[in-house]
């Protein structure tokens, strides 16, 4: 085998090729057909943004995570609601903001930020107001 070395890389490489294609791609588009992924959840979310009661108290939770991350000689001042707030379905949540982050000696800057939240008690928005109730999946932008 050591006289043929670009044979041996091109059977390997056909050998590969032929086993994605007829067992990889098969096997996953079976796993895609199932139900494996499906949650069946009355919140569907949507494509436009939104303005609901839970979006509204996603954002304040997005900016009460946001204030505790942040240093505390850096004081962050929120707009008063979001840029746009988006249900992606499943009590699930992206709001986009702005915040002033002022700082003893840089001065105010405006930043924009992506905030990923979750609600945990899906339709039951009784325990809506209490973080713990919420989990943060992801923050971008500051």
């Amino acid at each position: 085998m050591k006289k043929y070395p670009m044979l041996l890389f091109v059977l390997g490489l056909l050998a590969l090729i032929l086993l994605q294609k007829e067992v990889v791609m098969p096997l996953v588009n079976e796993v895609i057909k199932s139900d494996l992924f499906l949650v069946d959840t009355p919140d569907k979310g949507d494509i436009v943004p939104v303005s609901t009661n839970l979006s509204k108290i996603a954002f304040k939770h997005c900016n009460n995570l946001i204030k505790a991350k942040l240093k505390d000689e850096l004081t962050p001042t929120f707009a008063d609601k979001a840029l746009n707030s988006w249900d992606t379905g499943n009590y699930q949540y992206v709001i986009n903001g702005t915040v002033d982050i002022t700082s003893n000696n840089a001065g105010t800057i405006t930043k924009k930020y992506i905030c990923k939240i979750s609600y945990k008690n899906g339709g039951n928005e009784e325990g809506a107001l209490d973080i713990n109730n919420w989990s943060l999946d992801g923050l971008s932008g500051i």
